[in-house]
């Protein structure tokens, strides 16, 4: 649905590019985590998939339509919840009225619905709040606009452990194969149970982009009281009970991913986190050979 294609950008001339011939696609109905360290580029590709920053070169594309030109088209359908906004002084009913107009698919009854899901009601006034609350009444605007594509920047900071938590319900509750969210994000604990794909980027480049079904079928994610680790470890770090292990899945266990584990592997070994799905590539080609030969 969105294509962001060998896109180069740098905040002044003599600086180096945050993102170089960079390239990423999206495709609709998924949850997806946007993750990389600070300084990685996260933010300003979220600025530049609204048209909000302009590349150097390349093009972002909407459905076809360049961002930049900042049409109808993308106006009403991508909404950016950054991380840091400030909101009027105003009441919600009447943030409501004024701004969701300019989305046709604004539904008050869903923002209602939305706002509960953090204990809160429509009847409050915007200048009373704390910045946490503040946050979680916008990111219910933000998904009651029900916008195709909506883009998160770091949407947990600021938020206490029960909002965080609140946090994971809400974002899928307004989820269906029409609509699309990134979340660009370092808190990987906050959204790991809530993603469908998993994107890591470093150095402009895209380490891994990959379902989460797909990770958890070729990676598995465990921990050991055994001193010596097995031969096939991509990653390991100490626990309480001895190492978290991050291997290759050879036979394909039920795991549950561990999103800051798969990050840190990600970045400390990324040839060996590829070679995984490249396994699952060779493999998925040699039983497509193997079943020509046998129609054959």
């Amino acid at each position: 649905m969105i294509e962001v294609k060998n896109v180069k950008f740098n905040y002044g001339r003599k600086k180096k590019p945050i993102l170089d011939n960079f390239s990423m696609k999206l495709e609709q109905g998924n949850i997806y985590g946007l993750l990389g360290k600070n300084g990685a580029g996260k933010s300003t590709l979220l600025y530049l998939m609204t048209g909000l920053l302009t590349p150097k070169s390349g093009y972002v594309e909407y459905l076809g339509a360049d961002v930049r030109r900042r049409l109808p088209v993308t106006q009403r359908e991508i909404f950016l919840v950054p991380e840091e906004f400030e909101l009027p002084k105003v009441s919600l009913i009447s943030f409501i009225e004024l701004n969701s107009v300019f989305y046709p698919h604004f539904s008050k009854e869903d923002m209602v619905t939305y706002l509960h899901f953090f204990d809160m009601d429509i009847d409050l006034n915007l200048g009373e709040l704390s910045m946490g609350q503040k946050k979680k009444v916008f990111m219910s605007f933000a998904l009651a606009t029900h916008t195709s594509l909506l883009l998160m920047d770091e949407p947990t900071n600021g938020l206490d452990i029960p909002g965080k938590s609140q946090f994971r319900k809400f974002i899928t509750a307004g989820m269906d194969d029409k609509h699309t969210i990134l979340i660009s994000t370092h808190q990987v604990r906050d959204v790991d149970k809530v993603l469908d794909h998993v994107i890591i980027m470093e150095n402009s480049e895209i380490l891994l982009n990959e379902s989460v079904n797909k990770i958890t079928d070729r990676i598995i994610f465990t921990e050991s009281n055994e001193k010596d680790l097995p031969e096939d470890t991509i990653y390991s770090t100490s626990s309480l009970k001895g190492n978290y292990v991050v291997s290759p899945n050879t036979y394909h266990e039920e795991t549950d991913l561990n999103l800051e584990m798969l990050f840190n592997a990600t970045l400390a070994h990324p040839d060996k986190i590829k070679l995984c799905f490249a396994n699952q590539q060779e493999t998925t080609s040699k039983t497509e050979r193997r079943n020509d030969n046998d129609d054959k």
